[in-house]
């Protein structure tokens, strides 16, 4: 399909047709390879903006296959040319370590885990409302990172549990986290204090963890991280529907002595049913997962689409990162 000079919308077999006959995610190609730049691209985003933001809210994500983004830098000036302010990865849970300007190493846990569902810092009041992913170096097998709409899993589980969703709307989740002094890169959720919250010092900590929503409690040098209630259901208004926007996937899919170090319980304090194995089924069966290719960038909506990470069956895989308000 045309979609003006520049690019052209073209199909992929792994691609979900919606219910109002929108492709997921959109694909966008340029019209002519042969002679794209990339000083072309970055004004080519720049003029079509509003075109692209909607399609961005229509479809979920973006994949720009086939452009000119070779390096971190290349990738750190397709976000500069978007505008988007920068989101501060402030209190988030993940390691990540910074490459380039705004771009940063997706997740430094071993690539043969697999990383679950999740919108970007859920567990926390605000989260960024986009991510953009560059491909540096595609995988020989595996290391897909799935997507899947997120309202599409919020009316399943309705459908399937009411109950338990019931609770979730009407309580929210409270998120517990233990971040010792050093990094932990075998974690999914390995980042340090001290990493999190950019700084060595307790009390400084304690205050910028306060301005994103979170409080930390002390037991020696490990600081245990509350934030919540924050809601497990959310009304996105720009799609007018309710999403999934939590990360319980994550919580409870850890391995055994990750738990001891990150939980959740309802808002009210009670349990969470951690029994979460329909809710893997529901997400599996949804999701979108296009193998890689060099130079792919993928731009997601962060406040209607989930994504996850699949383990590396055969190296390389190197995928980088960033986040937008």
């Amino acid at each position: 399909m045309a979609t003006g000079k520049f690019f052209r919308e073209v199909v992929l077999p792994e691609q979900k047709l919606q219910n109002d006959n929108v492709l997921f995610p959109t694909v966008l190609s340029p019209t002519s390879s042969a002679s794209v730049t990339l000083a072309a691209f970055e004004h080519a985003i720049k003029s079509h903006k509003p075109w692209l933001e909607s399609l961005l809210v229509n479809s979920g994500a973006i994949l720009f296959r086939g452009f000119p983004v070779i390096s971190p830098s290349d990738f750190n000036d397709v976000i500069e040319a978007f505008g988007f302010p920068e989101f501060p990865y402030v209190g988030g849970r993940a390691y990540r370590k910074q490459v380039a300007g705004r771009v940063y190493t997706a997740n430094e846990s071993p690539l043969d885990k697999e990383v679950p569902f999740h919108h970007e810092m859920a567990y926390v009041p605000k989260s960024p409302t986009k991510l953009f992913f560059f491909c540096e170096e595609e995988p020989e097998e595996g290391g897909e990172t799935p997507i899947v709409l997120s309202h599409i899993i919020y009316e399943k589980m309705k459908e399937r549990h009411p109950e338990f969703v019931a609770h979730l709307e009407d309580h929210g989740l409270t998120y517990i986290n233990l971040a010792g002094e050093e990094d932990d890169p075998t974690s999914v959720t390995g980042s340090s204090w001290k990493t999190a919250y950019k700084t060595n010092d307790k009390n400084i900590a304690e205050e910028r963890a306060a301005k994103v929503g979170t409080k930390l409690e002390w037991i020696g040098n490990t600081a245990k991280a509350i934030t919540g209630p924050v809601p497990a259901i959310r009304y996105d208004e720009a799609s007018g529907r309710k999403t999934w926007f939590n990360s319980l996937v994550v919580t409870c899919s850890v391995g055994t002595s990750e738990r001891k170090n990150t939980w959740v319980e309802l808002g009210n304090g009670g349990p969470v049913d951690d029994d979460v194995k329909d809710l893997l089924r529901i997400l599996k069966e949804e999701c979108v997962a296009i193998p890689w290719k060099n130079g792919d960038v993928p731009l997601v909506n962060n406040m209607t689409v989930l994504h996850s990470r699949r383990p590396l069956i055969k190296p390389p895989r190197r995928i980088l990162a960033s986040l937008c308000k």
